[in-house]
């Protein structure tokens, strides 16, 4: 039987390989697109998991003010900011500066 846990996932990297190289989004903003919108937590949960998956840009995934709360799950002290900053996002004291320009609203897909 299929792992509804699984599925959400996947649902969740989907909306995360849209997100434009040079925007970001945050954990609610994806939770609310699956029709969750309390759901931010597990929309965490999901991206913790997806380290192996190449194509799931999760350094763009951050808190709805912009802090880089998942830092620590990249390898590296900095490699989440490297990889933002690489993309002209600034980030400062593990804050996005410009938060709102480089905001990203995924679609509702449910």
């Amino acid at each position: 039987m299929p792992n509804p846990t699984d599925n959400f996932f996947e649902k969740v990297y989907a909306i995360a390989r849209q997100i434009p190289y040079g925007k970001v989004t945050s954990y609610g903003a994806i939770a609310k697109a699956l029709g969750m919108a309390r759901s931010a937590r597990m929309v965490g949960w999901a991206m913790n998991a997806c380290h192996h998956l190449e194509d799931v840009p999760a350094h763009r995934v951050v808190n709805r003010k912009g802090l880089l709360t998942g830092k620590h799950h990249f390898d590296g002290t900095n490699l989440m900011q490297q990889l933002l900053e690489s993309e002209g996002i600034k980030v400062v004291d593990n804050q996005i500066m410009d938060f709102d320009t480089h905001f990203w609203e995924p679609e509702i897909t449910e």
